[in-house]
């Protein structure tokens, strides 16, 4: 995951992405991550993986794609640190992609993109 400010490069973060990585996510429980242009929609600082940013997953075509497939678009889409409890696992979480559709990074990792990203911060989530 890359994070700009502007157009300058500002870090660059390994992640582990949905159980199943590739193409968009298309329904509620198909494990992949949603690709396309979203927004951070909230925080919790409070969340059962270490802290969060909210994306703001599912937009309107995503949801009209759902229904054409009978399912729901699902929700609930987060930038999140680890499960608590499992931050000692630290960097080696990102050995398989392991989370419902999600992006992970290590505690510190969120912590720092937490306190740097705002509420309303467009991101371009992308294979």
């Amino acid at each position: 995951m890359r994070v700009y400010y502007g157009n300058v490069l500002l870090k660059t973060y390994r992640i582990a992405l949905g159980k199943n990585p590739v193409g968009h996510k298309e329904f509620e429980g198909d494990c992949k991550t949603p690709e396309g242009i979203y927004t951070i929609d909230g925080k919790n600082p409070n969340s059962a993986f270490h802290k969060n940013l909210g994306v703001s997953y599912p937009n309107e075509k995503d949801v009209e794609h759902a229904m054409t497939l009978g399912k729901s678009a699902g929700g609930d889409i987060k930038i999140h640190g680890l499960r608590n409890g499992f931050g000692y696992r630290r960097k080696f979480h990102r050995w398989k992609n392991w989370t419902a559709g999600c992006i992970a990074v290590t505690d510190d990792e969120i912590d720092e993109l937490y306190e740097a990203v705002e509420i309303g911060a467009v991101i371009e989530i992308f294979p």
